[in-house]
């Protein structure tokens, strides 16, 4: 696989990579379905660690090549996006602006100020705490001031979610495949937290440059039109193959998976607050409420009806997000 594209591409070494696959021995029991493991991705490192730590190497070392010295990057108040961004900025010397919208209404008096917050402030990121409909024309306002004080931004996407980010998970996907080859693991299925979509769009094209086949289960946690999450991994893929032709062996579906999205973006459902609960009880393994702990639920839900007896072992991607367990507190302690 030593021609694979991401190969190629220069990156910003950050993470704590290959992250393990470990198998889930009592949740695969309490269920009774196909054998469950996790690929580890709260362990890449990159302080507490997360999915958008396999993008960063990507387009840290895109800023770093074209002489940037500021990164600017969004997401909401509790982004682990901002957070991963904040410690690869201070990794790489360079100064941050986080743009953080108040997209999710909550009651906990440290929502704004506790679990992703407080480490950015740790970071010494710049964070700005606004309204969604302000989001456009606060950046542009905050980029001009920036290029005035004669700082060199870079703008990075919300979730990393481009086609030079979607990389990191193509070479995710290298990484499961190599791991599930190891451990004798037929690899049909792979379930993951879907949001900004460049995990997802990674993961497929990576199989598809591999002639890997596999379902790439994404549960959306974020869009409330999932055509949108569709049309955005579309859209990416499609980038990802006018950068890197012929890369790619076939076209593979996009399957995303709606029914456990809840009351919306940043809101346990019941099934994601028992699923966390699961997996703390019998694993000792902390997932998160706004996406890991979501696709849990999905995960187990559809072991339940029966969706993935075509499998005897299934993957699934904990993307991180610990610290906002801190900010949940009264959901996840029933208060």
């Amino acid at each position: 696989m030593s021609q694979l594209p991401w190969h190629d591409a220069n990156r910003t070494p950050l993470g704590h990579l290959p992250t393990p696959l470990e198998y889930l021995p009592r949740l695969t029991r309490e269920l009774g379905g196909p054998n469950i493991w996790v690929k580890r991705d709260d362990c890449t490192g990159l302080a507490m660690g997360g999915n958008k730590t396999r993008k960063l190497e990507y387009l840290l070392a895109d800023a770093s090549a074209r002489g940037a010295d500021t990164i600017v990057t969004f997401g909401a108040v509790q982004s682990n996006h901002a957070r991963q961004t904040a410690a690869a900025a201070a990794r790489s010397g360079m100064a941050c602006h986080l743009v953080l919208s108040q997209q999710v209404t909550s009651t906990d008096p440290w929502y704004e100020k506790g679990g992703n917050v407080l480490l950015g402030g740790l970071l010494h990121a710049q964070q700005h705490v606004i309204e969604p409909e302000q989001a456009r024309d606060y950046t542009l306002a905050l980029l001009d001031d920036l290029r005035r004080d004669g700082a060199l931004p870079y703008v990075i996407p919300a979730g990393g979610s481009n086609a030079l980010g979607a990389l990191g998970y193509a070479r995710c996907a290298e990484e499961i495949v190599e791991q599930t080859t190891a451990a004798g693991i037929e690899l049909k299925h792979i379930v993951h937290a879907s949001s900004s979509a460049g995990t997802q769009a990674g993961l497929i094209w990576g199989l598809s440059c591999m002639e890997k086949h596999a379902d790439v289960f994404g549960v959306n946690v974020y869009h409330q039109d999932p055509a949108h999450l569709q049309q955005r991994i579309a859209q990416l893929l499609e980038e990802l193959n006018e950068l890197h032709p012929g890369a790619a062996k076939s076209s593979q579906p996009i399957h995303i998976n709606h029914a456990y999205f809840g009351e919306g973006y940043g809101q346990p459902t019941a099934e994601c607050l028992r699923a966390i609960h699961m997996a703390a009880q019998l694993e000792a393994l902390l997932f998160d409420p706004v996406y890991s702990g979501k696709a849990l639920a999905a995960l187990i839900d559809q072991i339940n009806l029966g969706n993935f007896d075509d499998a005897q072992d299934i993957v699934i991607i904990h993307t991180g997000g610990t610290p906002a367990l801190n900010v949940y507190r009264d959901a996840l302690l029933g208060q």
